[in-house]
């Protein structure tokens, strides 16, 4: 069943089944490796689209799961988070952290868990998209599956 999917997805997958999110992956003809890339493919708002950015703070991978109508104010997250400077990841600690590429973070499918963020204005919308692992894939789920998933914080990232 999962057979047409990059072996990333297929890893997204079964661990979207283990968490009872039983949206289907999709695979879109192009890639769709930014929000606005994504939402046009998929015919919804740029704020539906939940972007997986990993950052580095305290000497750990950072998940935030941002909407995709909003940039990561660093400063301002790390203040409300408690934590020492927020920066971007390198593609290196993105892939190591993740297994996967820049572009395709899914939220889940990861080696280990990652400290995860869940910006609040994805609440807004009753579906949300995230990316399955790969640049082509995407899959839907709801805020509060978003949040269970993840074992997100929620907070305003922007």
């Amino acid at each position: 069943m999962t057979a047409h999917l990059p072996a990333r997805s297929r890893i997204v997958h079964d661990a979207l089944r283990a968490a009872g999110i039983t949206g289907e992956i999709v695979v879109l003809p192009d890639a769709a490796s930014t929000a606005p890339l994504a939402a046009a493919a998929l015919g919804v708002e740029v704020g539906a689209i939940a972007n997986s950015l990993v950052f580095w703070s305290d000497g750990e991978p950072l998940l935030v799961m941002t909407s995709g109508a909003h940039r990561v104010d660093t400063v301002a997250l790390a203040e409300r988070l408690g934590r020492g400077k927020i920066a971007r990841a390198t593609p290196e600690q993105v892939r190591d952290a993740t297994g996967q590429a820049i572009g395709g973070v899914a939220p889940t499918g990861h080696p280990a868990p990652l400290t995860t963020v869940v910006d609040e204005a994805l609440a807004a919308f009753p579906e949300v998209w995230a990316a399955g692992g790969t640049p082509h894939t995407v899959f839907p789920l709801t805020y509060d599956e978003l949040i269970a998933l993840t074992n997100g914080t929620v907070d305003k990232v922007d």
